[in-house]
């Protein structure tokens, strides 16, 4: 789901400590009972919207990926 975030609602986004200056990140945030990420580089583009659970697996994916 892409969410439409209100510009009035504090949102506080985080990006991993081990991300380069290349720019190629993405941020999360969890303001809710779901996980947003977004490309750091296009803050105010379209955002990704999904539950606690999916973002468990798509990190457990990764993990697996990179191993």
């Amino acid at each position: 789901m892409v969410a439409q975030l209100n510009g009035a609602s504090a949102v506080i986004w985080r990006k991993s400590s081990a991300s380069s200056g290349t720019g190629n990140c993405v941020e999360i945030a969890k303001p809710g009972p779901f996980v947003l990420v977004r490309d750091s580089r296009n803050r105010s583009g379209p955002v990704l919207a999904i539950t606690g659970q999916q973002w468990l697996g798509l990190l457990e994916r990764i993990r697996n990926a990179s191993s």
